[in-house]
């Protein structure tokens, strides 16, 4: 859990030398991804949003989104207006809803598009946070978008 792995990784990584990349592996969630990268982390690999796409779930703005549910089955809108990947411009919820239902493959490959759009953009998030010395208010931010168990 991660009240057990962010103390590991801060051990882990004032271990590690300054100079050189630090990796950590399995970690894919916002909320992990954001508190890694506040404690040095630099690099990440995850299976987690292909996961969730073949699940049906998507990852946005306002948190998990459960493409699969009844009530997406006529919306029109993108699976995250924020969000300006090719999937979003081009596929509506409640047409990704339909390929799920339906058991087509395009639905899985669609949603990992995204999630990993999502996932690119919210690391531009990070870099220009640091950056711009407000890392802190997008940690609390993402915090309070993306605790676990938060699904639409």
């Amino acid at each position: 859990p991660r009240h057990e792995m962010l103390p590991a990784v801060a051990a882990s990584v004032a271990a590690l030398p300054a100079d050189r990349p630090r990796y950590l592996m399995g970690v894919g969630d916002p909320v992990s991804l954001v508190e890694a990268v506040a404690l040095g982390v630099d690099m990440f690999d995850c299976v987690l949003p292909t996961r969730l796409a073949r699940h049906g779930t998507a990852l946005t703005s306002t948190g998990r989104l459960a493409v699969r549910a009844a009530r997406y089955a006529r919306d029109d809108g993108p699976l995250d207006p924020a969000c300006g990947c090719p999937v979003c411009a081009r596929w509506s919820r409640g047409y990704l809803r339909h390929l799920l239902v339906v058991g087509e493959p395009t639905a899985g490959r669609l949603l990992t598009r995204h999630n990993l759009a999502w996932l690119i953009g919210l690391v531009r998030s990070i870099r220009k946070a640091i950056v711009a010395g407000t890392l802190d208010e997008l940690r609390a931010a993402i915090g309070a978008t993306w605790e676990p168990g938060m699904v639409r």
